[in-house]
């Protein structure tokens, strides 16, 4: 080896680190401009496709009824609601919801509505933080948090953005107060993992109740977060990218 070649792969590693992070930037950059123009096309920037005019979405409803995202609350009057992405007590410091609504797809409700019946007769319920997301708040939430942990990435996507997650917990009826888990809703930390075993006994028991009813119902854990579960079958359906005001004012409805 000659005398100055030594340094060589040291600087080239060096070199692709700083074209590595520079492309980081750009992206960051990119995209924090695309959600700033209303007129962007995620479908046309996006290695998948989404559907994200209502036209699109009502054929995609048309072409099969479990297509269709409904609003939990009109279906489970007597589930609760805390949509903190409606308010600026979330990871992007603002509203990122004009409308407090929670929506997942027609299976996935009538799933949810064994869920909350079982949990009826233990003289508990649920409380629901979030359900269908539109593509552009994954990626809001991505360009501020820098995570793949807590938050899919935009060249992914998220179930949420398919109507085939639930963020969610349980209540006790009697109280209103929401169980006792080993962390607070979306806390970043390995507190929110399935895993965690430094939290108390009762914290345990009741993260295991959640998991239990979800699981026995059709869902699948996600590891990080105690709260998330994903609907099995959720590859079948497409990423979306539609406001909650477009969904709730269109007044589309498919006759059972």
């Amino acid at each position: 080896m000659l005398k100055g070649q030594r340094f060589q792969a040291p600087v080239a590693g060096f070199f692709f680190r700083k074209i590595f992070l520079l492309m980081n930037r750009i992206f960051i950059v990119c995209l924090t401009l695309a959600l700033t123009a209303p007129q962007f096309a995620y479908s046309q920037n996006c290695p998948f496709p989404i559907i994200n005019t209502l036209e699109a979405y009502k054929n995609f409803v048309l072409k099969n009824k479990d297509n269709e995202l409904v609003e939990i609350k009109r279906e489970i009057p007597s589930v609760v609601l805390d949509i903190t992405y409606a308010t600026s007590k979330n990871i992007a410091e603002k509203p990122v919801y004009t409308i407090a609504a929670a929506f997942a797809r027609k299976q996935v409700v009538a799933s949810l509505k064994k869920i909350q019946q079982e949990l009826n007769k233990q003289g508990l319920g649920l409380k629901i933080f979030d359900g269908y997301r539109p593509y552009a708040v994954t990626c809001l939430f991505y360009a501020a948090l820098r995570d793949t942990t807590f938050v899919a990435p935009p060249w992914r996507g998220s179930k949420h953005n398919r109507g085939c997650a639930l963020d969610l917990t349980v209540i006790d009826l009697k109280t209103g107060k929401e169980l006792d888990m080993p962390s607070a809703y979306d806390e970043a930390t390995e507190r929110s993992y399935q895993s965690y075993d430094k939290c108390s006994p009762l914290q345990s028991a009741n993260r295991k109740l959640l998991r239990d009813v979800m699981t026995a119902n059709g869902f699948q854990i996600y590891p990080y977060e105690w709260w998330h579960f994903d609907f099995v079958g959720w590859e079948k359906y497409e990423i979306m990218d539609i406001d909650f005001e477009v969904l709730v004012n269109s007044k589309f409805k498919v006759q059972n």
